[in-house]
Parts: structure tokens; sequence; C-alpha cells
């Protein structure tokens, strides 16, 4: 596994301790459809896919995946006891109607008061939103899961998002491969971060304005990445 594999698995594996036991979940795109790898086995999370299914389990093993199985991503997944299948109507029905505990999503801008961009960079094809809007307004938790910067360096938490919103103040908790935000009552507050790096250091890469949680957490941010 290269180094960009590692950080994505490290940022799936901590979202995933942010599910509870019993939760209905929507993976995203990306990072988050690696966090179904990651559930510890004694927590049931109930796996929602935007394209028309419930109960999907874990990646299947190599040479071991059913062409028909696919998720959002198009990616091949697998299905655990008492899957269900259903048309876009109803899974959008279940995505907009409070049905969802939770939405692990990726974003391209996260402000500091929890506004998401996740769609669109102004001046790059657009492929159009898809069911991001319907998540992120319908469940009742939001879970970010991203890398803290762009693959050239610039920063993606933000004071203000300048690419277009998904949504406005909608996101609960911000998972990079450096640090855990929680967002409460417009607030952004750190309550994680990886021993790799300072707090001087965190600052440096994050524009936003975030208080500091009196109890934060100081962690190996890479044990358990497989």
């Amino acid at each position: 596994m290269n180094q960009s594999e590692r950080i994505r698995h490290c940022i799936a594996r901590r979202a995933a301790r942010e599910l509870k036991d019993g939760d209905v979940v929507n993976l995203g795109i990306g990072i988050p459809t690696l966090v179904s790898d990651y559930i510890p086995p004694d927590v049931t999370i109930h796996l929602h896919t935007e394209n028309g299914m419930l109960e999907v389990g874990p990646s299947p093993p190599p040479g071991q995946a059913d062409p028909l199985l696919i998720n959002a991503s198009r990616q091949p997944i697998s299905e655990l006891p008492g899957a269900s299948y259903f048309d876009s109507g109803l899974s959008f029905a279940i995505m907009r109607g409070g049905h969802l505990d939770a939405t692990v999503i990726g974003a391209l801008q996260v402000s500091q008061k929890g506004d998401i961009a996740s769609w669109a960079i102004p001046g790059e094809t657009i492929l159009g939103v898809g069911g991001a809007m319907d998540l992120v307004v319908g469940a009742k938790r939001v879970i970010v899961a991203t890398t803290h910067q762009t693959k050239d360096g610039q920063p993606k938490i933000l004071p203000e998002c300048t690419f277009p919103l998904t949504a406005r103040e909608e996101v609960d908790v911000l998972v990079t491969e450096h640090a855990v935000f929680r967002f409460v009552k417009g607030k952004m507050i750190l309550v994680e971060i990886g021993d790799h790096l300072s707090l001087e250091d965190l600052k440096s890469i994050t524009p936003a304005e975030y208080e500091i949680h009196s109890q934060l957490a100081v962690v190996n941010r890479w044990e358990g990445v497989r």
C-alpha cells in the first residue's frame, strides 16, 4: 500500500469509529467506500447504497466479486443476510425522508461553520451533484471523511468555502488524516489530533478558525490501518 492509499485508509478507519451500533448509514463515493472494511465485528451497521440496496457487506475478496453487485461508485460489494434491493425513487425517499442515521461523505472544502462543498470545482468539468445534497440534508448525522489538503497542498478547511456549496452548516464531524473536528452550535472544535504533528503544525495547514477541546485526544492515527 503506497502512502496515498495509507492516508485514505487511515481516514476511513477513524470515520468508522463515528458509527453507532444499529445505525442505518450511507457511504459516499471515494474514501467513504472504505469505511465498510473497518466496522468492528461487534457493531452492526445497516449500510445503504444510493443505487438501491440495503445491508451492503464488506468488499469481496479478490476473484470473488459478483459483477451484478456494485455500489454507487461502481465498485464491487457483497451482500449480508437480509439484503434488499429497490429502485432509485425509493432509495432517494430513504435519503430525503430522514431514515438515515448517518452519512459518511467526501468533500472538496469544509468551512469553519460546517458548510460543505463537494460537487464542483469552478473551471473544471462538472459531472453533477448526484445524491450529495439529499444525503447531507436528509441524514441525521453528517460525517465528512477527506484529506486535510488537496494533492497540490492547498487547504480544504477554510473560513468560507470558495466552491459552490452542497449545503450550509450541515457537517457534524470532520475526519482527516491529521485530526478530528466536531461542529457544535456553529463552532468548529478540535477534539483529536495525530501524534505525528504539533498543534502549531496543524494550524499552519488549517486556515479555518477553531477551538481546542479541553480534553483534546492525541492519538496514533496509523495504528490498525491495513
